[in-house]
């Protein structure tokens, strides 16, 4: 076993050499996870991110994936991480929630949120009246939110190293879940863990792979990654995640600028294999995940300018909003009042044929005779390529029609 103070060399990782600009900024990237969880553990004081009760330890007997292929990244400046079979308790421990996850955090307005800029990110989440913005900014330093929000528990989670972010519903049958962050990965995806039981979920997949509850997955939430001008002009009297969260971070700081850029050289953080590699689209290629029944699809987000893609995924017929300038995108039934409606882009919006209304990235009609009604959304996930394909190896990706 291996205790806090050692760890193998990880496999996958590239040695650093003089004048290689890509594995330059890989070292950066791991030298900037070391500070990270060296702030966590300077400043754990002050705020409360623990569970309040001991968390079980994880049942290695019950797994749906390979034990030897989770690394916890141990934060060391010599580039190293651990697999869960080598890992101690101690070190187990010593890692749980070094990257402090949110819990019922602070909000602010709108107006207040002005150290946004309007091309940030955020996952916006909305329940009826009530709107909800998560900037990636703060996100990078936290990845997990756990809050209760217009009555639902939920989980807003974020992967920097896969750009994968959603909201998922902490209900799971007749409990709830609380979640934190193991610091390990799979498949270069975050590894998170539920308090309650201790059992390991892969982020991505949103599906419990190591512990008593493996098998169990949690519901996808309907939710929107976009450009925070765009998300601010849906809803402007959306609430903002608060910078106050008890840590001190730089969350003006962008630290994953260049990550794509070295995804797309082959470069990944964590070792990866299998369907993870999967050549169809570049690694960093970001998509939009829609899921109906078992049947999957991805739907490339990386052209810079919106898009109304109508499609049909099993037996469902759907419509895909791209937002345009590779940010995000929303899924949706394609029928108001009874009525089936087809889309197009005119004009560069979204727009029904049969009516001839104006439909906003949101799914709300906002001019025409259907202004007020709402399209009902299809749960989607937003996330690099590599990583939504290793969760769904059975995927496939939209390939357009000639005139669409």
């Amino acid at each position: 076993m291996i205790d806090a103070l050692a760890g193998p060399n990880r496999e996958g990782i590239p040695m650093i050499e003089p004048g290689n600009s890509t594995t330059s900024h890989l070292l950066r990237l791991r030298l900037f996870r070391a500070w990270l969880t060296t702030c966590a553990f300077l400043y754990a004081g002050l705020a409360h991110t623990q569970p309040t009760a001991p968390v079980p330890a994880v049942d290695l007997s019950r797994h749906s994936v390979p034990l030897d292929a989770i690394y916890f990244d141990t934060f060391r400046r010599d580039i190293r991480a651990v697999p869960l079979t080598l890992a101690s308790q101690g070190l187990i421990a010593h890692l749980r929630d070094a990257i402090p996850p949110l819990h019922h955090p602070k909000y602010e307005s709108r107006t207040a949120a002005d150290w946004l800029t309007n091309d940030d990110i955020v996952i916006g989440y909305a329940a009826g009246d009530q709107a909800w913005a998560y900037p990636t900014r703060i996100l990078n330093f936290h990845e997990i939110v756990n809050d209760t929000l217009a009555g639902e528990p939920v989980l807003i989670a974020y992967c920097p190293l896969c750009a994968s972010g959603f909201v998922l519903s902490r209900r799971l049958d007749d409990r709830v879940l609380t979640f934190g962050n193991t610091s390990a990965l799979y498949q270069s995806d975050m590894v998170m863990l539920d308090y309650e039981t201790g059992s390991y979920w892969w982020h991505v997949a949103g599906e419990a792979i190591v512990g008593t509850l493996t098998g169990a997955s949690l519901e996808t939430l309907p939710a929107i990654t976009t450009t925070w001008e765009q998300w601010q002009t849906i809803y402007p009297h959306t609430k903002v995640l608060s910078r106050d969260t008890g840590h001190r971070r730089p969350y003006e700081n962008r630290p994953f600028a260049r990550y794509a850029d070295m995804l797309n050289r082959g470069q990944f953080a964590f070792p990866v294999s299998g369907a993870a590699r999967d050549g169809r689209l570049s690694p960093a290629t970001t998509v939009l995940g829609v899921k109906v029944g078992d049947a999957v699809r991805a739907y490339r987000l990386d052209d810079t300018a919106p898009n109304a893609i109508m499609d049909s995924l099993g037996d469902q017929r759907l419509v895909v909003f791209t937002a345009g300038g590779g940010t995000g995108g929303a899924a949706y039934k394609p029928v108001a009042r009874g009525q089936k409606l087809t889309f197009v882009l005119r004009e560069g919006k979204y727009t029904d044929q049969e009516t001839g209304s104006v439909w906003n990235l949101a799914g709300t009609a906002i001019d025409g005779s259907l202004k007020g009604t709402n399209l009902i959304p299809l749960p989607t996930k937003t996330s690099f390529w590599f990583a939504l394909v290793a969760a769904e190896p059975d995927i496939t990706v939209y390939e357009a029609v000639s005139g669409q």
